[in-house]
């Protein structure tokens, strides 16, 4: 062992000495502004390093340090200039060196460039940091710095910003051409459906030749007529279908659907709620509702059973989430095959409640409703309807979509679900241009045109009004509803302004010619098209 210290302190003497003739071998370094040993005191360094023992020796760059100060025969002009190039400050003086410097080889070229580019970018920092004068390396002289002025800066940023206000003048004096929103030019997206057409201000003389032609003055279809086709008959070999009871269970329907109506006006009731607390509530329920992916029917069934719950009993704000989450839980045992447990409520909650809470809660419920929830659901009786609409995938995308509206919606509490179903099928059909109420979906429908009305003009002034309910809004958003929410939205703005009270029953013979004189142009545009592919 004792042999083995010696030749452990040579080795670390060597590894010492060869560190001295390499320039960048020092990783230690006192200061930042000496990165680099000059060269010319490193020869006098060796033979100190082998007379003092490891413990008291000092390192290379203090030893550097001090010889620097007690010998003049420093070549301060080569120290310098290789601090300022490693830290990126070059000013006017050692430009000329530079240049020279680039003449000889490639390598001093290029680190010029690297210089000249790092200094722009590190001039923000240098005049926040301090004063706009630094000191050089040889005497400490003031130095003027080459860095720009903060003040410059800001004109050269401000300049563009002054031109910003000229994109607001033509939207204004576009506004002001406009004196019906009916006839208002229409915005192109990617997203509208290419049923959904639009429309331009100079075409109006063609609406109004239209209205001229009497729009009114067609008949309403009779429900009870003989006009209808019975579109059953075709289902008479699918029991699925049931076709030999699908009429005795729609009026059966339509009977008990006034028994399970909520009162309209339950929230004077209610000393710590408010409607719009029903909507965000309803609206989180949107929420959950999507995230476990059940049935439309268990919304709607939820929501008619928190309303009628409400209508009967009073409930502090405190237990208004706890009434939401019971009602859904209610209605997914009723709607679902496997309804999701107690344990996903409470987790979709935050665990604000407890599981004995909820199955009280459930049994509060059940009992003040007296286990009546034989409501019948409002998409029994958009898919009779849509029966005789052929089936129409995006009158009734967009027929759900309005369904959820009138749940939302506090005025509709009122509404039968059928009237309500048959309300969104019309409005959609108006919105994707086809206005005509056939003689098929009023017998299937139960209701005439203008029963209609009211309540989808309710409908609209919901969809014309700020968004709320951005759940609602979100879901109905995506690709899987056909983006609906977007573009009805978008319709809906290019004919009335925003938070505008929208009146149907005057509108409508001015929406019905737009909407056959897009038809005819369609059809034209048709027939030309298949004239040029003949030929």
């Amino acid at each position: 062992m004792a042999s083995n210290i010696p030749t452990r302190r040579i080795t670390r003497q060597f590894r010492t000495t060869a560190q001295k003739d390499n320039e960048n071998a020092t990783a230690r370094v006192a200061r930042p502004m000496t990165r680099s040993k000059p060269p010319s005191n490193s020869g006098a360094l060796a033979p100190a390093s082998t007379a003092t023992s490891r413990v008291t020796a000092p390192t290379l760059a203090s030893r550097a340090k001090v010889v620097g100060k007690d010998e003049n025969k420093v070549d301060h002009t080569a120290q310098g200039k290789r601090k300022r190039e490693a830290l990126g400050e070059v000013t006017k003086n050692t430009t000329k060196n530079i240049a020279v410097a680039s003449k000889d080889s490639k390598a001093e070229k290029f680190d010029g460039v690297v210089i000249k580019t790092a200094t722009n970018v590190r001039q923000p920092l240098r005049t926040v940091a301090g004063p706009t004068t630094r000191r050089s390396a040889r005497g400490g002289v003031p130095v003027p710095s080459q860095i720009h002025p903060l003040e410059e800066v800001k004109e050269d940023v401000r300049e563009p910003v002054k031109n910003a206000p000229v994109y607001v003048q033509p939207r204004e004096a576009k506004m002001a051409v406009e004196d019906d929103r009916v006839f208002k030019k229409r915005r192109t997206s990617s997203d509208v459906p290419d049923d959904v057409k639009s429309f331009d201000e100079e075409d109006q003389h063609e609406v109004a030749q239209a209205l001229e032609l009497g729009v009114e003055s067609e008949p309403e279809a009779d429900p009870n007529g003989d006009d209808w086709d019975d579109l059953d008959a075709d289902d008479a070999d699918d029991p699925l279908m049931v076709s030999e009871y699908v009429v005795e269970i729609f009026q059966y329907m339509k009977q008990i659907e006034l028994t399970t109506l909520p009162n309209p006006d339950y929230m004077s009731c209610q000393k710590e709620l408010a409607w719009s607390m029903r909507g965000i509530l309803i609206d989180w329920l949107v929420q959950v509702h999507a995230r476990f992916r059940l049935l439309p029917e268990t919304l709607f069934l939820c929501v008619n059973i928190i309303d009628r719950f409400l209508s009967a009993r009073v409930a502090s704000l405190a237990k208004l989430q706890l009434v939401g989450i019971t009602c859904l839980l209610v209605a997914a045992k009723v709607e679902e095959i496997v309804a999701p447990s107690v344990s996903h409520f409470l987790h979709c909650a935050d665990s604000s409640y407890s599981e004995a809470e909820i199955l009280q809660a459930e049994r509060y419920v059940l009992k003040t409703l007296d286990w009546n929830l034989n409501h019948p659901n409002p998409m029994h009786f958009l898919r009779r309807i849509s029966k005789a609409d052929d089936y129409d995938v995006k009158a009734r995308t967009v027929g759900k979509y309005l369904l959820e509206v009138a749940a939302l919606e506090w005025r509709l509490l009122a509404t039968p679900p059928s009237l309500v179903a048959a309300a969104a099928i019309w409005l959609a059909r108006l919105i994707l241009g086809n206005d005509k109420w056939t003689p098929n979906l009023a017998h299937y429908s139960s209701y005439t045109e203008s029963l209609l009305i009211p309540t989808a003009n309710m409908m609209l002034n919901y969809i014309l009004k700020p968004i709320r309910h951005e759940s609602f809004f979100k879901k109905y958003a995506g690709k899987r509803y056909l983006k609906v929410s977007v573009w009805v939205r978008e319709w809906a703005l290019e004919r009335w302004e925003e938070g505008a009270q929208a009146s149907l029953a005057q509108d409508l013979p001015k929406l019905k010619a737009l909407n056959r004189t897009e038809r005819a142009r369609q059809e034209a545009a048709d027939v030309l098209h298949g004239g040029l592919e003949d030929s």
